[in-house]
């Protein structure tokens, strides 16, 4: 994992708190760390757009993708971070549980890069964007 130097370590630290708990399949711990009208975007050129922007509403997405797979885990490459935004290249690596609507079957490993988008304000996160 590599963050810049100029980075900020409450965002360095936010981040890592985020993605150790969504590949712990955390859902709770990933909650804590957003603010109340947070807005979630996954841009994927495989599986289209889906965009939230509620705690409630990332909840519901975040429990639902958890049957989906029976392991995953995001890998940060590069970030580049300042004291409330970051850009964070990432490697993403899950095993599907269940066969999806797009054709990917159980048991199959998907590997994607991709950059995550997160702005903070007042120690929370506000907007988290994934593109893939």
């Amino acid at each position: 994992m590599t963050f810049d130097r100029l980075s900020d370590s409450r965002m360095e630290e936010a981040i890592l708190n985020y993605i150790k708990a969504y590949n712990a399949k955390d859902v709770p711990a990933m909650l804590a760390l957003l603010d109340d009208q947070i807005l979630f975007e996954n841009v994927s050129n495989s599986s289209g757009t889906t965009v939230t922007t509620t705690k409630e509403e990332f909840e519901t997405i975040a429990r639902q993708s958890l049957s989906y797979f029976s392991e995953r885990k995001q890998i940060i490459r590069f970030s580049v971070l300042s004291e409330e935004s970051a850009a964070v290249e990432i490697d993403y690596q899950a095993t599907l549980a269940q066969d999806l609507p797009n054709g990917l079957k159980a048991g199959q490993q998907v590997q994607l890069r991709g950059v995550s988008l997160f702005e903070r304000r007042n120690g929370k996160f506000v907007r988290i964007s994934d593109y893939s």
